[in-house]
Parts: C-alpha cells; structure tokens; sequence
C-alpha cells in the first residue's frame, strides 16, 4: 500500500491522470460525489471489480490463464493443472456420502475450469452442479466451457433458500471488497478514496473500527479487515441445512495475518501475471485482491452455527486427497505444472484450504495428516 506522507495526514498526493477517465473511473466519481466527498475502499473495490458491464469482472476480457500470451492477468490452480480439480473431486466425493447428496454449489466460478475438472472426475455422481457468479461475462465463459455437462450445470441468479450438497470456492474470498485500516501510532483511521486534482487519491478519517487482534502495531501500519467475507460465511451457515464447505485461497492465521511486521498489508493488484500495490491506477482493469484472515472466516463460520472440520496448506490438503497416484499416470509436463500446486515457494504453503460444515459425520480425507486448526 502506498504509505501516508506525514502520522495523522488526511491525504495522500495524487497522481496525473495518465488519460482521460474512463467509463468506471467516472462511476467512482460519481460514486465520491454522492458520498459526500469521500468513498470507504470497500466500496471503491466493489465498484472496481463488479460495477454492471464496467467492472474488472463484469467485462468481457480474459482474466484467467496459464501465460501472458493468453492475454490474461492471473493463473489460478484450475488453469494451471487440471489434476487440482481431480484431486478435490476425492474429497467432494466424500462429503457427498457422508451428506447422502448429489448437488454441488460453486461460488465464483471463474474460466468454468474448476467445474469441468469435477464434474468429468465425479460423472453421475453429481446430479446438479450450481453455479453462483455475480459476473455476467463470466457465466458467457462458463457456458460454453460447460456445455457438454447439459441440464446438470445450472446458474442461481441469488442464494438457495436451503443447500444441502457439497459448496466449493477457489479464490473467492480474496476477492470480496475489505475495509483498509491506517494506524498512526496513536489512532486507528479508515482508509477511502476522494478526488483531488481530478485524480483519485487516497484520505483517512477517524474510525471505531479495529483489527480484530489488539497488536502491538507499528506505527504507519496499513492492513485489512473482511467483514463481507464473514457476512459471505454467515449467509451460507444460515443456508446449510447438510452438507460441507470447502474455500481454497491464499491467506493467514489471524497471528500471521496481523503481525507487526506485516505493516504494509496484503492489498495486491494483478494485471499480465505482474503484481503491484496501487489500486487507484488503471482502475478496471486490473485485479484486486486480499488475503484471507482464515482465523476471521472460521470464527464466523462457528458462531453462526457450522463446525470447522479442517484447515491446512493447499500442499498437503491435495497430498492426503491422493495427488501422488494421479501423478503416476501424468507426462512430464503435467507433472512439471502440478509440482507449482504443492511447492512452498509456489501455491503449496500460501494457499489454504479451509472445511466447514453441518449435520454430517465427516473426517475429511484432504485434512487427514497436517491438519492446522491448532493455529486458528
């Protein structure tokens, strides 16, 4: 995060518009204006990312891919290695039986890579896979990637009333809008966004809001809190009648999340698989994105009613779900591309995946040897 010039300023500098603003930079105008003038970060990244037909994800653009060359700005696990889904199709297997369903619910289904790979790996055992995606370009992707699923894949404009099934979500919490926090060393204020100089710019206000840990925290510390994602959990705890619940992102314990030395924050932009910190730049058309407090998101989850089943790296949930016996059956290159899922300095030790559930008897597989609730 860009850091304040001074404690206690109430601005940062901005930059010179590089161009004209563009169509979601005069909806964010718009949006300060009628916000009197200053605009809380949540809701600049809710406008940013899924403004109707502007936003980063409500575009037609190509936001997934393995390579620059695709024309894509990020790879997910999915689009990376097809044995990702293959092996989370075990433990969905699993939670199936022990929920004595046939549904499987996605949240935020990107490219539709990750319901190909568990709908080809689970065949009939999957009666209905449902798919929930705010973006309406996406759904075109998935559409026509899903197509020869038929009638079993289906897209829910909103919420069930009741899930009873097995709910899957790679990478979407790291993408629901976060509060920014500012500590000046003896106050805490929020973070948002006004104009200045007809250029977006950054400006804190006092606030009450507090990270949920009491520190210490160094002086010029930014970071992040994630009340829609807990509201997210606390949605699907109200809807969950039998079933489990399995998010895969990269993230944090709340120690780790909220260590004095992590006093930039986890803000992060993405655009041609090149990472930056400025979200006020080149709005639309980039990612933006936080790490997941896991520590957050499980106690949400146990006070609106769920029971945290298990929580550990993404290296060694994919291990205990047997990725070693579908790699005796890869080539090199598909080896080579599942190897980045596991390695610590790849997507094994960042990644977490995190299991909740209700009115099951489950021990999940994927958290059988390493599982890491102690740290939550």
């Amino acid at each position: 995060m860009p850091r304040m010039q001074a404690p206690g300023a109430q601005s940062l500098s901005a930059r010179p518009p590089a161009r004209p603003a563009s169509a979601i930079q005069q909806r964010i105008i718009v949006a300060i204006g009628d916000a009197g003038g200053w605009l809380p970060f949540d809701r600049f990244m809710a406008l940013a990312l899924y403004e109707p037909g502007l936003g980063y994800y409500a575009r037609g653009s190509r936001q997934f891919g393995a390579m620059p060359s695709s024309g894509s700005d990020f790879v997910t696990a999915p689009e990376l290695s097809p044995l990702f889904g293959r092996t989370l199709a075990c433990q969905v297997a699993q939670a199936l039986d022990a929920a004595e369903a046939h549904t499987v619910f996605e949240f935020g289904a990107g490219s539709g890579a990750l319901a190909e790979q568990l709908l080809g790996a689970l065949g009939e055992r999957v009666r209905t896979y449902a798919i929930v995606d705010v973006s309406g370009a996406l759904r075109a992707r998935q559409g026509a990637r899903l197509a020869p699923f038929g009638t079993r894949v289906q897209w829910l404009d909103a919420w069930p009333e009741a899930l009873h099934g097995v709910v899957v979500g790679n990478e979407v919490l790291d993408a629901m809008p976060v509060q920014l926090l500012h500590f000046d060393g003896r106050e805490w204020h929020e973070r948002g966004v006004v104009l200045h100089d007809n250029a977006l710019a950054w400006a804190d206000r006092p606030t009450s809001l507090r990270p949920p840990v009491a520190g210490p925290f160094v002086p010029g510390t930014v970071t992040e809190i994630h009340p829609q994602a807990e509201a997210f959990v606390r949605s699907l705890a109200e809807r969950l009648l039998r079933g489990a619940a399995f998010f895969i992102d990269y993230g944090f314990p709340e120690a780790e999340y909220y260590h004095p030395q992590r006093m930039g924050g986890t803000l992060m932009c993405h655009r041609a698989h090149q990472a930056d910190t400025d979200p006020l730049a080149d709005v639309g058309d980039k990612d933006i994105t936080a790490h997941v407090n896991f520590s957050g998101i499980a106690l949400a989850a146990q006070d609106a009613g769920l029971d945290v089943l298990g929580y550990t790296s993404q290296a060694r949930f994919l291990l205990n779900c047997g990725l070693v016996d579908l790699l005796h059956g890869a080539d090199l290159r598909e080896r080579a591309a599942a190897q980045k899922l596991i390695n610590e300095h790849e997507m094994g030790e960042l990644f977490k995946v995190l299991a909740l559930g209700r009115g099951i008897q489950l021990d999940p597989l994927g958290f059988a040897v390493g599982d890491r609730m102690h740290t939550l």
